[in-house]
């Protein structure tokens, strides 16, 4: 007794169990140029080292991890699973990710794969409460197998797909990732080309970290709104 009560007086506040694992999945097959790779590479430090973000992360214990990923075989996870545990890491966690090669050139767009692969992954952090892929990319496939069986294979393994479509005419993208990538309880943030990659990573980590469900909670510029109760526009709506 007197010991568990030394204890809790050390120790008044119980640990924080990690809230989410999430693990950011990156496009860098040949549609992806030099130039491309490096707005989104820049675009995902900036969001790591958004105050609002970060704080997030901190708070929820988030483990966050970052996979390339373009053809069959080519998956690569550059940077494993970081716990957010303290106020400096996501700003070098941001550090990391703005020095990260480039892991693939010249090479197919198979996001089936990606997802196969990115699935495995999670073993490592299965007392996370949510686990969660974002996938980005700014193609269809042209390699590999069937997308739809690799997300089932994901709601099985009670993780959610969320998709960041990076267009540059219409949205194909958009509808493609809508359609066959995201699990049912995911979405997609639609960029409108390399340049936008930074608002919508922002926004998108913002609402997979902050658990919200339905409408993006999120403005264009990534300020919070009210949101909606029956949200028709949203993006994973059929």
């Amino acid at each position: 007794m007197l010991r568990s009560a030394l204890l809790a007086l050390l120790l008044p506040y119980p640990a924080m169990a990690c809230q989410t694992a999430l693990l950011l999945a990156m496009d860098v097959s040949n549609s992806v140029d030099p130039a491309e790779y490096r707005l989104q590479v820049d675009g995902l430090a900036a969001a790591l080292r958004d105050g609002e973000i970060a704080e997030i992360l901190v708070r929820d214990r988030v483990a966050v991890a970052v996979m390339q990923w373009s053809g069959v075989d080519r998956q690569q996870l550059t940077i494993p699973w970081i716990r957010m545990a303290a106020p400096s890491q996501p700003a070098a966690l941001a550090n990391r990710v703005e020095t990260m090669e480039r892991a693939y050139v010249l090479s197919d767009t198979a996001p089936a794969e990606a997802l196969l692969a990115a699935i495995a992954q999670f073993e490592t952090v299965q007392d996370c409460a949510r686990k969660v892929i974002d996938v980005s990319g700014d193609g269809t496939p042209n390699a590999g197998s069937d997308v739809g069986r690799a997300r089932t294979r994901a709601q099985l393994a009670g993780i959610t797909v969320n998709g960041l479509a990076i267009e540059h005419i219409g949205i194909a993208i958009t509808n493609f990732y809508r359609r066959q990538l995201i699990t049912r309880d995911g979405f997609v943030e639609t960029a409108q080309g390399h340049r936008d990659y930074a608002r919508a990573i922002r926004v998108k980590m913002l609402r997979e970290i902050s658990r919200i469900m339905g409408d993006s909670g999120f403005d264009v510029d990534g300020r919070r709104h009210a949101a909606v109760s029956n949200p028709k526009g949203s993006a994973n709506t059929p």
